[in-house]
């Protein structure tokens, strides 16, 4: 008997609790079921419409009927390849996306790192007001502050320019706010210790807090990748044109494919929509598989303290 199950004055009691017990883990699964059912089948209609011929997809409108499955009438590539073919600059498209997303991430790391690190242990005047201050401006939202991040790109000469994607939002309050807390939950005795042993600051952070506190960098490092990968707003308004150094494209995944898709070629086709949704989508839901681990471990450490 578990240890739990002594403090049950009858059986009675005991088995109302085992039963109590085994219809609250069948609700709880049960409602983690269907909400993975509601995630997952979206998805898994957009790859099934993918593989459809645009012949079979309008029969399918037409007969008003949701088909979720493929057999040899309805099944067809033609959509890949005509997304491939003519989708204009697709590979400048996944290149902007990569090196945006790679270098915006890097930045923000090293901004969120040195910043979290000051206001978790170094003591300076005034660092609790301007940490409250940080924590402020996550109550005013993100697009009030786009006109003005607008007029500063277009006072560097920034439009059309990687800088314009990768700096702007080079600073994260929340990511900042995050790694905080993780750093805070490191015992300060090990700070003390290693100032003993000659430490710096950098040196401590480098070696001693950077390596406690990775399942949290990687969390961040992962979810800034993909908060990079689903820019729209801002990438569509300050590089919807070409580089004027380079004379590339300047629109990433999601704004260049809607570029594409609001054309006359594809305005009525919308498996082609969809198969282009799907290659904006599916590198990203991949990377979140393989990485998934990492998101929870950190998530879970800066709940823990000590």
């Amino acid at each position: 008997m578990a240890e739990h199950e002594m403090y049950f004055a009858s059986e009675a009691q005991l088995r109302q609790y085992k039963a109590r017990k085994i219809i609250t883990q069948v609700l709880l699964y049960g409602f983690l079921t269907l909400i993975g059912l509601f995630i997952i089948i979206p998805f898994y209609y957009m790859i099934i419409t993918s593989l459809k011929s645009t012949t079979a997809y309008d029969n399918e409108q037409i007969r008003g009927e949701l088909v979720f499955w493929l057999n040899q009438t309805n099944v067809s590539v033609e959509q890949y390849a005509k997304v491939l073919s003519k989708g204009g600059d697709f590979g400048y498209f996944y290149l902007n996306t990569v090196i945006v997303a790679v270098a915006s991430t890097a930045f923000t790391i090293v901004t969120t790192i040195f910043a979290s690190f000051a206001f978790a242990r170094v003591d300076f005047k005034g660092k609790n007001f301007i940490f409250m201050i940080l924590m402020a401006t996550m109550m005013v939202p993100g697009e009030m502050m786009i006109l003005t991040n607008y007029q500063t790109a277009l006072s560097f000469g920034w439009k059309n320019t990687y800088a314009a994607l990768i700096l702007v939002h080079g600073v994260s309050v929340f990511y900042i706010f995050y790694l905080r807390q993780t750093f805070q939950q490191i015992p300060n005795e090990l700070f003390l210790a290693a100032k003993v042993d000659g430490y710096g600051h950098f040196s401590y952070l480098l070696k001693v807090m950077i390596p406690i506190a990775s399942p949290t960098i990687v969390s961040i490092i992962i979810l800034s990748l993909m908060g990079a990968w689903n820019a729209y707003v801002w990438p569509q308004l300050i590089a919807s044109g070409k580089n004027p150094r380079f004379g590339n494209s300047m629109l990433l995944v999601s704004n260049g494919l809607m570029a594409k898709f609001q054309s006359s070629e594809f305005s009525s086709d919308d498996p082609a929509k969809i198969t282009g949704s799907m290659f904006a989508t599916v590198p990203l839901f991949i990377f979140f598989l393989i990485f998934r681990k990492y998101i929870m471990r950190g998530v879970s450490r800066s709940g823990i303290k000590g």
